[in-house]
């Protein structure tokens, strides 16, 4: 899934150097959350983030029987880290 969002999102930024992803995986469900550069955030926040929406709906047609989802994050969450 990381790919296929890399894939989708790399082009559409200026740093896609700084794209950083975590995936977060259950039995039924994929949660991936996203970082972007500050500059590139506007790409997915603006314009009521129709990007951001669309990439999801591309994500959600990939993940087959298992629900997936894009979250747009200013850190990752630090759930097992210390």
């Amino acid at each position: 899934m990381e790919s296929l969002v890399r894939h989708l999102v790399e082009p559409l930024v200026a740093h896609p150097e700084a794209i950083s992803l975590k995936t977060i995986e259950g039995e039924d469900v994929v949660l991936l959350e996203m970082i972007v550069h500050a500059e590139d955030r506007e790409i997915f926040e603006g314009s009521n983030s129709e990007t951001l929406r669309s990439v999801r709906s591309v994500l959600s047609a990939a993940a087959g029987s298992r629900r997936a989802s894009l979250e747009l994050v200013e850190e990752h969450g630090a759930e097992g880290e210390e």
